[in-house]
């Protein structure tokens, strides 16, 4: 049963160490292929500031929603129904994948993939999915291994403990952290967004697990009584679709959807309260206000505010070790679905300059993801999406 009660009291939050390193997805060495015949073209003033060329490396791509690339340079995309598509030595296979009660609906499907941290040894990977039917649905953690050509049975690891009846707002993104924890956005349900305030909901938070499902006892909230409230890392969120780590800061930095207005970029740290919906830049898609506050004592305002609204979906982090395009450098790259555009957001300025990248990269695009040599692949949205992979000339 759903608890529609405002929390009243949030715990002091605690310091959570996180060491040195990457183990994201966006930090996966590998080897590009590219199996059609790219384009050129020329940079203009604004970033990045070298001529680039765009190919295509997979096309005919059904709703996908998110992609990585393996060491052997093996790219895996994930499409809503629940096929993974493999592209490897220039040839497309398609894998569907026996998810337990998989639930495709609305905004619902086989969403994120990751791979674990120690991939080279395991080759294990993991997913995000929507689990359940109409009447009670939920976001789920699973692991698969992947032998090449198919996948192993996959294992549930984590289910969001709070079910709800609408197939929107499951957020669904995944993040390993350097201290091989996994961090994953869990939605607000569209019609429970009062639940993101509720401390022993999982709705509307970013929540903390281990990668073999249970809670880190370093967590902020991990001496409360609620096992729910134990996995809480942050509160306040209305639909998180950007999770990455800055290395070069060692910060994580997340991007979430607001209502008609306020899409919001964070800067995530543990115990903090985000807002949502009590503070908010963004009124209803009725234009009614939401909340009468932009600002509340206790709760963090965005960093960046988009409003009107982009629409942000994926996000990857280029860092100082990505040197194909050094102009990027401690830049987050951001795909974006109404807006239909590739930003840049400057995270060293200090000003969070926003600039638009490779213009003629266009339309709905639902991911981006950062090789280790800089190269970057944006994942278009939709039916007969692409998968398209940008190098320098």
């Amino acid at each position: 049963m759903l608890k529609m009660a405002w929390l009243s009291q949030l715990k002091m939050k605690r310091f959570i160490h996180i060491s040195k390193g990457v183990s994201c997805k966006q930090s996966i060495c590998c080897i590009t292929l590219v199996w059609a015949f790219a384009f050129s073209v020329h940079a203009g003033s604004t970033l990045p500031t070298k001529q680039y060329s765009i190919a295509p490396l997979a096309t005919e791509l059904n709703s996908p929603w998110s992609m990585v690339e393996l060491p052997n340079g093996t790219w895996l995309i994930t499409e809503r129904d629940g096929h993974v598509v493999i592209v490897k030595n220039n040839q497309l296979s398609r894998v569907k994948l026996p998810l337990e009660g998989l639930y495709v609906a609305g905004q619902g499907g086989l969403l994120d993939i990751v791979l674990s941290p120690d991939f080279n040894e395991s080759n294990e990977i993991i997913f995000t999915y929507a689990q359940g039917e109409l009447a009670t649905n939920r976001l789920v953690i699973a692991k698969a291994t992947f032998n090449g050509t198919d996948f192993s049975q996959p294992k549930i690891i984590y289910r969001v403990a709070t079910d709800k009846d609408t197939p929107q707002h499951y957020a669904g993104r995944a993040l390993v952290l350097p201290d091989n924890t996994l961090l994953f956005s869990s939605g607000d349900g569209f019609d429970y967004r009062e639940q993101a305030q509720v401390i022993t909901s999982q709705l509307g938070k970013v929540l903390r697990i281990n990668l073999a499902g249970n809670v880190p006892s370093n967590n902020p909230f991990s001496d409360h009584e609620d096992l729910a409230a134990q996995a809480v890392f942050s509160l306040g969120h209305r639909n998180t679709q950007g999770l990455v780590y800055d290395y070069d800061t060692q910060q994580i930095v997340s991007h979430e959807h607001g209502p008609a207005g306020g899409d919001e970029l964070n800067y995530l740290t543990a115990g903090t309260n985000y807002g949502w919906p009590v503070i908010t830049n963004g009124d209803d898609y009725s234009q009614a206000r939401i909340s009468p506050f932009r600002e509340y004592p206790g709760m963090a305002k965005p960093t960046v505010d988009w409003t009107p609204s982009i629409a942000p979906s994926g996000m990857a982090y280029y860092g100082s070790k990505h040197l194909a395009f050094p102009s990027l450098q401690q830049h987050v790259l951001i795909t974006t679905l109404v807006d239909k555009k590739l930003y840049g957001v400057n995270l060293a300025n200090g000003e969070f300059t926003q600039s638009h990248i490779f213009p003629e990269v266009n339309g709905r695009l639902r991911d981006v993801f950062v090789t280790t040599e800089g190269n970057i692949a944006v994942l278009t949205d939709g039916k007969e999406a692409k998968l398209l992979l940008i190098k320098p000339k």
